[in-house]
């Protein structure tokens, strides 16, 4: 049986030229690479985030690729992309899935596990 499997590698950034801390906005910049590990070649059709800052305010953002992409992935392949978020907190964090669909016509998720977005001055 063919295994349909990708992975999701993240980088994060705090952007202080674009962020306005007095206002209580924090902008972050995340770079995302997602390899196709699996046997199919398959395709991102969509992206579902949840993004959650530090008072426990969630925003939920979907839609179709991702920066305008779906890229098809052969086993072994990989697409980076950046994007960025705001912030009304120092710190939060993110996670969510990635819909796909293999060249076999098999639909799966592929989920993203939660990442932090923080100042670097309050990392540990």
């Amino acid at each position: 049986m063919a295994t349909y499997d990708l992975s999701v590698t993240v980088r994060t950034k705090y952007l202080p030229e674009q962020s306005r801390p007095e206002r209580d906005e924090y902008l972050f910049s995340y770079t995302i690479t997602i390899r196709n590990t699996g046997e199919v070649p398959a395709q991102l059709i969509s992206r579902h985030w949840v993004i959650t800052d530090a008072n426990n305010r969630v925003q939920e953002v979907a839609g179709l690729g991702v920066v305008g992409h779906q890229p098809l992935l052969k086993p072994g392949e990989q697409f980076e992309y950046a994007s960025g978020t705001p912030l009304a907190t120092p710190q939060g964090s993110m996670h969510g899935e990635y819909f796909c669909v293999a060249e076999d016509g098999h639909r799966f998720e592929v989920k993203i596990p939660e990442f932090v977005l923080t100042l670097p001055s309050m990392l540990h």
